[in-house]
């Protein structure tokens, strides 16, 4: 089965818009195009549930209701329970969080595992932990292809790691990491696993009660929803973690790590994330009743239609000799979002592509310590060009024509 790529297309106002004509959109690892059922969910939100919620009027019952859909339906969809999925103000801030919970939780001496492929929202914040007494080690890419070792993992295991911080792909690298074997590994060691899923997401939604981690953190903005960050915290540890919102919230999961309410309107509007997911299900003939079942199957669709994509892409950059293509040669391996360091900078190459209709990205993409781990740098930056399940082959033909004429 093939992903109907009119279809799902047809679910996006984008590219319906006159402004947007013309335009080939390939900066989808800085966010994608929202899908019209949370456009829709957002504006009716904003139009007729816009106050406190929860209270006895209508307005507020509902919008309570639909808050409370948007948590049970992405909970769902992502293989754990309701009670294990908070929404805040953004991934950054999740991590941040996170990481005050584990000071409070840790003592003195243990350490914290992180790697240098990470985006900085998931190396930060744990880093910052050495100023307060904890140990940090470092799990280092390849410095030619910015790859993961899993063996080079097991090395930094002892029994004084509590934690482990990697991303299911990185916003540079593109490689996808095994979850399930590093968190096999990390778990054998006695250490929590924690995956920042944000460039791994938008390729389709994981089953994260099977893959394993503790932590599953990505963000809503990039999996055509509205700017809010997921964070999955499994029940065994939530429980174990110290609060972090208000005392007198201690005893509600979905505000126990959450210091300052997030967006009504847009913990609402994540619902039509899952009205998304269930009518790509239903139009491909998918039935599974449980959720995540669903969107494994989504997932399936996305993964195909964008290697298929992928590939070609990947086999014209590494033909150039005037480019250096970051992370795997191989489409099955990697996510689609690939960077490339130039002569020019990043943001100056991807200046001379907008002429040609393609919207692309430059820079360093707050991945400083990959790209100094693989010689580059990030004052120099990359371009990078993404894209997910909506992109068309004729579009990514438009972009490789357009890097032989403006590069």
């Amino acid at each position: 089965m093939m992903l109907d790529v009119d279809f799902a297309r047809a679910q996006f106002p984008a590219f319906a818009e006159p402004s947007l004509e013309g335009q080939a959109f390939f900066e989808n690892a800085g966010g994608s195009y929202a899908c019209a059922p949370v456009i829709e969910r957002l504006t009716r939100f904003y139009r007729a549930r816009k106050v406190q919620p929860y209270a006895p009027f209508e307005a507020s019952r509902l919008a309570g209701e639909e808050m409370d859909e948007a948590r049970g339906r992405m909970a769902a969809l992502l293989g754990v329970g309701e009670d294990e999925l908070s929404f805040g103000p953004s991934t950054t801030q999740n991590a941040y969080v996170l990481a005050r919970a584990f000071a409070g939780f840790m003592d003195k001496g243990e350490a914290i595992v992180v790697t240098d492929q990470d985006h900085e929202a998931n190396s930060g914040p744990w880093r910052r932990l050495a100023e307060e007494g904890f140990e940090i080690r470092e799990w280092a890419v390849d410095p030619e292809t910015g790859r993961l070792d899993p063996d080079d993992l097991a090395a930094l295991l002892d029994e004084k790691v509590r934690l482990v911080c990697f991303p299911h792909c990185s916003n540079v690298v593109g490689e996808v990491n095994p979850v399930v074997e590093i968190s096999a590994i990390a778990h054998a060691a006695g250490a929590f696993v924690c995956v920042d899923g944000v460039s791994y997401a938008p390729h389709g939604l994981p089953d994260v009660g099977r893959l394993g981690p503790d932590i599953y953190l990505f963000s809503t903005y990039k999996t055509y929803g509205p700017h809010q960050g997921a964070m999955v915290i499994r029940r065994a540890l939530a429980q174990l973690l110290p609060v972090q919102g208000h005392h007198f919230n201690a005893d509600v999961p979905e505000k126990r790590f959450v210091p300052a309410g997030p967006d009504h309107a847009q913990v609402a509007a994540c619902a039509g994330i899952a009205d998304y997911w269930d009518a790509l299900a239903a139009h491909h003939g998918v039935t599974a009743e449980r959720a995540a079942d669903r969107a494994a199957a989504v997932h399936d669709l996305f993964r195909a239609h964008e290697t298929a994509l992928l590939q070609p892409l990947l086999d014209h950059v590494a033909g150039r000799d005037d480019m250096r293509l970051l992370g795997p040669a191989r489409a099955e391996a990697r996510a689609p979002t690939v960077a490339v360091a130039l002569e020019r900078p990043g943001a100056e190459a991807a200046a001379r592509l907008a002429p040609h209709g393609i919207m692309a990205g430059g820079g360093d993409f707050y991945a400083h310590r990959p790209l100094r781990a693989m010689g580059i740098d990030p004052e120099h930056g990359v371009l990078r060009v993404s894209f997910v399940h909506y992109t068309t082959a004729e579009e990514v033909d438009r972009l490789i024509a357009a890097l032989d004429a403006a590069l």
